[in-house]
C-alpha cells in the first residue's frame, strides 16, 4: 500500500549550473541535498508518520483546536485547516520577527499572503474574530529557546498579526455583500458563472483572494471564469511593469550587456577615504536612448549612458542610502555623474551625461564626488543609527528598523510599532539625538567577522546579505551597526537633528521623516522668517504672537456669530415681505428663496426657521457663493408623505449641474451654475405640482 510508505529523504545530486541557453557548465563543488529537514529527522526520531505529528507542532495545532472548539483528528477537513494554521503561523512569526512587514509588494506581500491564507482557514473552523495572534506565544514556547527572537519581538508580532487579520477580516465581510451583489446580478442575466472581469474587479478593487471569491460562489451555486480572471489579472501587472518597472528594467538590461561582455572587471571602490580619483580607466561604456542600451566605444556630448570605471570614488545605492552624484573630467571634455548604483557582481554603474567633449573607452579621466552632497548624506546616514539607537532606548527593544532612505536632503526611517508616538516621545527622541551630537563622539568604523559582530550587539537587518568579514559602524556608549555606508567621522558635524513628520505607513510599522545639518538650519531659519511675518502683519513682538492670536480668534468667533444672527435676521424679516410670501400648490404652501451666502449648517437652520415660521409646507432656500451654489430642502412633518424632500432637491440640483439628497422631511445638495438659480428657485412650485401630479 502506497499510503504506508513515508519518505525520508529525496537524493539530488547538484551537479551542474545550468545557463539561460540551456547550456551546462560543472559546479565547482558538486553536492548532494537529502531533504532531511529538521521536521523529517524529529519524525524519524519519534517515531511518528507525519511532521505534524511531532512536537515542533502539536502544541500549536492543539491550542488552535481548543479555541476553535475542536480537536486534532476528529475530522479531515477542519484537521487541513489546522495544519495551515500551524505551518503559516511559523512562517508569518518568523517574517515578522526577521523584520518582514506586511506590504504590498516584494517579501511583504508574501508574509501578507500567508497570513490572509492562515486567516481563510480559521475562518472554515468558525472564527470569526482575530485569533492567529493568540497562538503566537504557544510558538515561542515551542521554539523560543533556539530562537530567541521570538521573544524579543512578541508584542510587536502580535500586535501587527491582529491589525492585519482585522483588516482581512473587515475586508471579507465587505467582500461578500459585493460578491452578492454580482451573483444576483448574473443570475439575472441567467448566467451561470461570474465572468472573468467581475471577479478581477473584486479582487483588484474590494482585496477579495481568488480563494474566498471562489468559496463564496460555489456556496451560491456559481462558477467562476478564472481564466477570464488570469487574462484581467495579467494584463493589468503587464501595465503595472510598464508604467512603474522602466527604471529596473533599464538596469537589468545593462547588467546584462555588461556581465556577457566578459571585458569588464569589477571595480575597486575607495569612496570610504577619497572623494575623487584621478587618472582612472574607463573600462566600459553603455549607451541608452530610445534604442535597447548597447555597450559603444564612445559618448559625445548630450549623450546618456553609463560607465564603468576601473575604481570609483562614487558610492552605489545600498542599504537605504542613495547613489553619490558628482562629475567626471578628462582633457576637453566633462560629464556630470547624475546617480551611481551596483551588481552583485562587483560592478559601479555611473549614470552620466556628457556636456563637452569626447568620453572614449580606454581612456582615463578624473572622478570627482559631489562633497557636499556627499557630507549632508553622511550626516543624515549617522542620524538615522542614532534614531534607531534612541527609538529602541524609548520603546522598547522589540522596535526593530522595517525601511530607511538617506537623502542629502533627508532621511527617512520606518520601524515596527503598534501605534503613533506622543508629540513628547517625539521631542524626547529629538533631544535624545541632539544630545549625541553635542557630545561630538567619534565614530568608529571596523572590518571583523559577521559572528564576531553580532556577539557584541551589532544589529543586522533582514534583507541585506552578509559574508563572513562585515563592515560596522558604532557610535561608542550608544549605537552598534552592520553597515556599508557611508558616515560622519564625529558625530558633532551632523549639527542639528530635526524631526519633521511622525505616520503610520503599514499596519504596526511607523515612520519617521527627519532633516540634519545644512537642511535643518535652513528649516530653523524658515520658521524663524515666517514667524517674525505673522508678527509684523499682527503688529506685535514674536514673543506675543500666540496671545495675539488667541484674542484674533475670539473676535473673529463673536464676528461670525454677529453675523450669522443678523443674517437669521434678515431671512426672518424678509419673509414679511410681499415678493417672499408662500404660494399654494394643491393645498400645499410652499416657499422658495435666495439666502445671503453661509456655512451649510447655517444654511440648515435657516431652512429650518422658515420651515417653523411656515407651520405646514415646503420650503426651498439657495444660495450662491463664487463659482458654486446650495440648496436646502425642508418639508414639514404632515407633507412628506406628499413631497419627499430628498427627492425634491435631487430635482433641482440636477439644473444646476449637481446632486444631492437625504431624507424625507430635509435634504441639501450642490451646483456649479450659480447663474442659473434665480430659475430653478422659479421652478420650485412647478415640481411641487409634478410631485404631486404623479
Amino acid at each position: 500500500d502506497v499510503g504506508e510508505i513515508v519518505e525520508l529523504w529525496n537524493l539530488v545530486f547538484m551537479q551542474y549550473d545550468r545557463d539561460a541557453d540551456g547550456s551546462m557548465e560543472p559546479l565547482p563543488d558538486p553536492s548532494i541535498d537529502t531533504g532531511a529537514g529538521l521536521e523529517r529527522v524529529a519524525a524519524v526520531l519519534q517515531g511518528v508518520d507525519s511532521n505534524y505529528d511531532t512536537d515542533l507542532f502539536q502544541p500549536i495545532l492543539a491550542a488552535a483546536a481548543e479555541i476553535a472548539d475542536t480537536s486534532y483528528g476528529s475530522d479531515p477537513r477542519d484537521d487541513v485547516a489546522l495544519r495551515v494554521i500551524a505551518d503559516h503561523l511559523r512562517a508569518v512569526t518568523f517574517l515578522l520577527a526577521d523584520g518582514v512587514i506586511p506590504g504590498n509588494e516584494g517579501r511583504g506581500y508574501v508574509l501578507r499572503r500567508i497570513l490572509r491564507r492562515a486567516v481563510r482557514h480559521g475562518m472554515h473552523l468558525g472564527f470569526e474574530d482575530p485569533f492567529l495572534h493568540r497562538l503566537i506565544p504557544v510558538l515561542e514556547e515551542v521554539m523560543g529557546k533556539a530562537y530567541p527572537e521570538l521573544a524579543e519581538t512578541r508584542e510587536a508580532n502580535q500586535t501587527t498579526v491582529r491589525a492585519e487579520e482585522e483588516k482581512f477580516l473587515t475586508t471579507v465581510a465587505t467582500g461578500a455583500r459585493q460578491i452578492q451583489e454580482a451573483v444576483e446580478e448574473a443570475r439575472e442575466e441567467a448566467r451561470g458563472r461570474l465572468s472573468g472581469e467581475t471577479v478581477f474587479r473584486l479582487y483588484d478593487t474590494h482585496g477579495l483572494p481568488l480563494e474566498v471569491i471562489r468559496e463564496i460562489a460555489e456556496e451560491e451555486q456559481m462558477g467562476i471564469d478564472e481564466e477570464g480572471y488570469r487574462e484581467a489579472l495579467e494584463e493589468q501587472r503587464r501595465r503595472s511593469r510598464e508604467a512603474t518597472g522602466d527604471e529596473q528594467q533599464r538596469m537589468a538590461a545593462v547588467r546584462d550587456l555588461v556581465a556577457r561582455s566578459e571585458e569588464v572587471d569589477e571595480t575597486d571602490f575607495v569612496g570610504y577615504e577619497e572623494l575623487s580619483l584621478e587618472g582612472v580607466r574607463v573600462t566600459g561604456i553603455v549607451r541608452e536612448g530610445d534604442e535597447e542600451p548597447e555597450i559603444v566605444p564612445e559618448l559625445g556630448v548630450g549623450e546618456s549612458g553609463e560607465v564603468l570605471l576601473e575604481g570609483t570614488p562614487f558610492y552605489a545605492e545600498s542599504g537605504g542610502q542613495v547613489g553619490d552624484a558628482g562629475e567626471l573630467r578628462w582633457p576637453g571634455g566633462r560629464a556630470r555623474v547624475l546617480d551611481t548604483r551596483g551588481d552583485g557582481a562587483g560592478h559601479v554603474y555611473h549614470r552620466i551625461r556628457v556636456d563637452a567633449g569626447v568620453l572614449e573607452k580606454g581612456s582615463t579621466v578624473d572622478a570627482r564626488v559631489d562633497e557636499e552632497r556627499r557630507r549632508d548624506t553622511e550626516r543624515n546616514h549617522t542620524a538615522t543609527h542614532l534614531l534607531h539607537a534612541a527609538l529602541r532606548e524609548k520603546l522598547g527593544e522589540t522596535v526593530r528598523q522595517a525601511g530607511s532612505l538617506v537623502h542629502p536632503g533627508r532621511l527617512r526611517f520606518d520601524f515596527t510599532f503598534s501605534r503613533p508616538l506622543s508629540r513628547e516621545e517625539l521631542e524626547w527622541l529629538e533631544e535624545r539625538v541632539n544630545e549625541w551630537i553635542r557630545r561630538a563622539v567619534s565614530t568608529e568604523i571596523r572590518i571583523q567577522p559577521y559572528r564576531e559582530a553580532v556577539a557584541q550587539g551589532a544589529m543586522a537587518l533582514f534583507g541585506e546579505k552578509y559574508g563572513e568579514e562585515v563592515r560596522t559602524v558604532e557610535v561608542p556608549g550608544f549605537s552598534l551597526e552592520l553597515c556599508g555606508g557611508c558616515h560622519v567621522g564625529n558625530t558633532g558635524e551632523i549639527g542639528l537633528f530635526l524631526t519633521t513628520a511622525e505616520r503610520g505607513v503599514a499596519s504596526g510599522v511607523r515612520r519617521i521623516e527627519a532633516i540634519t545639518g545644512r537642511a535643518a538650519l535652513g528649516e530653523v531659519r524658515r520658521r524663524e522668517r515666517l514667524l517674525e511675518t505673522i508678527g509684523e502683519r499682527l503688529g506685535t513682538e514674536t514673543e506675543r504672537v500666540p496671545e495675539e492670536i488667541e484674542g484674533l480668534q475670539e473676535r473673529v468667533r463673536e464676528a461670525e456669530k454677529e453675523l450669522a444672527r443678523l443674517r437669521r435676521e434678515m431671512v426672518k424679516g424678509s419673509t414679511e415681505e410681499s415678493e417672499a410670501a408662500p404660494v399654494e400648490v394643491d393645498g400645499i404652501r410652499v416657499l422658495a428663496r435666495e439666502v445671503p451666502a453661509a456655512p451649510a449648517q447655517e444654511l440648515r437652520e435657516m431652512a429650518d426657521m422658515l420651515r417653523q415660521r411656515l407651520g405646514s409646507g415646503v420650503v426651498v432656500v439657495g444660495s450662491r457663493e463664487e463659482e458654486k451654489v446650495s440648496l436646502v430642502a425642508a418639508v414639514s412633518d404632515d407633507v412628506t408623505d406628499r413631497v419627499h424632500a430628498g427627492d425634491l432637491v435631487r430635482t433641482l440640483a440636477s439644473r444646476l449641474g449637481g446632486g444631492g439628497g437625504g431624507r424625507a422631511d430635509f435634504a441639501q445638495a450642490g451646483g456649479r451654475s450659480p447663474e442659473k438659480l434665480d430659475e430653478v428657485l422659479d421652478a420650485v412650485s412647478e415640481e411641487v405640482r409634478k410631485t404631486l401630479g404623479s
